[in-house]
């Protein structure tokens, strides 16, 4: 490939200077007569067939864009071609006969150069809409419409003899030359007219093409070309920067999408155009094609503003279903149903019907999301929500409030209410391994119960956080049951000890500012945090003595068992965290998951302090109980170390508080920590 490289570069290097030779010899002309021979013929043929074979091995070496380039090279070939039958047929040969086939070949070159930037214009910049292909056909017939005006009507009117071949050959270079301009033009305009440097070089090309061609038909029917000069270097030049355009990175930059004016300045730039072709036919001769042209373009334009209209209703259209839609699930979403309601609200239910108002909220929510992540909980609530739709009746509307929140709409019997709501939140209720996602609910009837829809979403809000509290109590209140009674029956000892653990913990919880959901989960972390010592042998956990190894092995594994046992029940999930937690330790030494400083969390922090305070005042088979103070200011000692210094802290301020340690001692053992 690096071969194939320097070989490229070193015939670029030779097609150019051979081009530098022949513009310095049309500029000021050197030689004798067989050096000009030799440049006009030779050389000029030569330029020729390399911007050919340039194209042709860019499509043999490269894969992309094949095609195009192979089409582009051929219409080359044909362009040389008929370049040189004319040097070698027609040249100096007195008057040239117009067509001939000369002709063929350079006209051959344009429908391929035309199939070749279609078939590039297709691989670099895919499809687009309607209203962007329009864009620059627009821009296209407004350039061709004054084109037309100023070139093509010389062309007719010179020279051609009334010649009728003549005329249409003539004419047909640049219409042709139009035709490659106008979908340059287009391909700018699709690109957000930014069309990367591959296509600015192919359409500088075209543009010396098209006025080489019309300056060589103005002067050759006023009789004024002389071969040889400088024109003559202009169409090498164009055929030589489409070779060069084969070898620039094809990429084009990132279309930037046209908003606001700038989406009408090429339709209305094109239309100012039109308009003055059009209105300058009134005081002067120009070709009828620029009027058909130029009328062609405001039909365009005209179009262009209808589409954009219906472009803009859609866009408007699809803003406010959006608005009006939930994202994720594709439910109507809080602002649907206010809308809703208000709608509503303005007539009545039919005879012997009411308006069933119904706001979810899901249980076990935030436990699935966190146990199986982000996109499993969307997965979720996508599936639930589309239940729920599924199984309201016809007239009835499912919404999603953001969140884990739901809500239904619909109109039905009174003897119709609790079927409906309660298929609802079976349809918002799903049960797996490790998982149960329920559904708590508050209904209204209107206008009975609610006479705003303010009122109704007020009411249907209250009683559903009413219903998720009875629930959410109840579940964790008969969990937790269970578990104290199970370790009472195991230890009545350990179950005395842990009610008053969490009884403390609770009063630090508070002391700490926790709110109150947050301290009942400190409570009840507090008083099952020794579950899993229900799977610990009664040897070990009455062991008189220190623990070997092995037996500390198995007293460290009670937390994560603990944890078991307590996330089985959902409601408890968050409170199995703190359980896990509750034996680490502040310095990062604590298990099982040596957690250290803040990344231990404050309910079981919480939870190891007082439960330390606890053990230590207490009768054990191995140790005896301290007093208070003295409990309190081992506590403090570890302060920093084994426990949260803002948590000893509070610990002392609840301690004298609850007359544990008395405040004459609490500021002894503060003097002493001070000093």
């Amino acid at each position: 490939m690096v071969s194939d490289r320097r070989l490229i570069r070193l015939g670029g290097g030779v097609m150019l200077v051979g081009f530098l030779a022949f513009l310095l010899h049309t500029t000021v002309g050197y030689g004798d007569a067989g050096v000009a021979d030799f440049l006009n013929t030779w050389l000029y043929n030569a330029l020729l067939l390399g911007a050919a074979a340039s194209c042709l091995l860019r499509a043999l070496l490269i894969e992309r864009e094949r095609a195009g380039w192979a089409l582009m090279g051929a219409g080359l070939v044909a362009y040389a071609a008929g370049e040189i039958y004319y040097a070698a047929a027609l040249s100096g040969g007195g008057e040239v006969p117009i067509p001939s086939l000369a002709d063929a070949g350079y006209l051959a070159f344009y429908p391929l150069a035309y199939a070749s930037l279609l078939l590039l214009m297709r691989e670099r910049l895919g499809s687009f809409a309607m209203v962007r292909w329009l864009d620059g056909l627009i821009a296209g017939g407004a350039a061709a419409a004054v084109a037309a005006a100023v070139v093509l009507g010389p062309i007719v009117d010179a020279g051609t003899n009334g010649d009728t071949a003549a005329v249409a050959t003539n004419l047909a270079y640049p219409v042709a030359d139009l035709a490659l301009l106008s979908l340059v033009i287009t391909v700018s305009a699709l690109s957000g007219w930014r069309p990367g440097r591959s296509w600015i070089i192919l359409g500088a090309g075209l543009v010396v093409l098209a006025g080489s061609d019309v300056v060589y038909l103005l002067e050759s029917a006023r009789g004024t070309y002389v071969e040889g000069g400088l024109l003559d270097a202009g169409w090498p030049f164009g055929l030589l920067l489409l070779a060069a355009a084969a070898w620039v990175d094809p990429s084009v930059p990132h279309a930037q999408e046209l908003r606001g004016v700038r989406v009408a300045m090429i339709p209305a730039a094109a239309a100012l155009i039109a308009i003055g072709v059009v209105f300058a036919g009134r005081y002067t001769e120009i070709p009828p094609s620029a009027d058909v042209i130029a009328l062609l373009t405001l039909l365009a334009v005209v179009l262009r503003m209808g589409l954009s209209l219906r472009e803009t209703q859609a866009s408007l259209e699809v803003s406010r279903r959006d608005s009006l839609t939930d994202a994720l699930t594709g439910l109507p979403n809080r602002r649907r149903l206010m809308e809703d309601l208000e709608a509503r609200a303005a007539t009545p239910p039919a005879s012997h019907h009411v308006r069933l108002l119904v706001m979810f909220d899901l249980d076990g929510f935030k436990a699935y999301n966190d146990a199986f992540g982000h996109p499993a909980g969307d997965a979720l609530l996508v599936r639930l929500g589309g239940r729920m739709a599924a199984c309201l009746p016809s007239q009835g509307m499912a919404y999603r409030l953001g969140g884990d929140e739901f809500c239904l709409l619909t109109e039905c019997t009174a003897a119709e209410v609790d079927a409906i709501v309660a298929g609802a939140a079976a349809a918002l209720s799903e049960r797996g391994d490790g998982f149960v996602v329920t559904a708590s609910q508050g209904s209204v009837l209107l206008p009975s119960e609610a006479d705003s829809r303010e009122g109704a979403m007020q009411l249907a809000d209250s009683r559903m956080y009413a219903n998720k509290s009875r629930e959410r109590a109840s579940a964790v209140s008969q969990t937790r049951d269970v578990l104290m009674t199970a370790l009472r029956e195991r230890q009545p000892e350990l179950h005395d000890h842990l009610l008053d653990v969490g009884e403390m913990a609770v009063r630090v919880a508070a002391e700490m500012g926790l709110e109150a959901e947050q301290r009942d989960e400190v409570r009840r972390a507090a008083e099952l945090h020794d579950t899993g010592k229900m799977a610990i042998p009664d040897a070990i956990l009455n062991k008189p003595g220190p623990l070997d190894e092995r037996e500390w092995e198995f007293m460290r594994a009670h937390t994560m068992i603990g944890e078991r046992i307590i996330s089985s029940a959902p409601a408890l999930v968050p409170v199995a965290r703190l359980v896990r937690s509750s034996h680490e330790r502040w310095d990062g030494t604590g298990y099982p998951d040596a957690l250290r400083g803040e990344a231990i969390p404050l309910g079981s922090r919480i939870i190891a302090v007082c439960d330390a305070f606890q053990a230590m005042v207490a009768e054990r088979p191995y140790s005896v109980a301290m007093r208070p103070a003295r409990a309190l200011e081992e506590i403090s000692q570890k302060s920093g170390s084994q426990f949260d210094p803002r948590v000893v802290e509070a610990f002392r301020r609840v301690s004298v508080d609850r007359g544990a340690v008395s405040t004459r001692d609490n500021a002894i053992l503060g003097a002493d920590l001070s000093a």
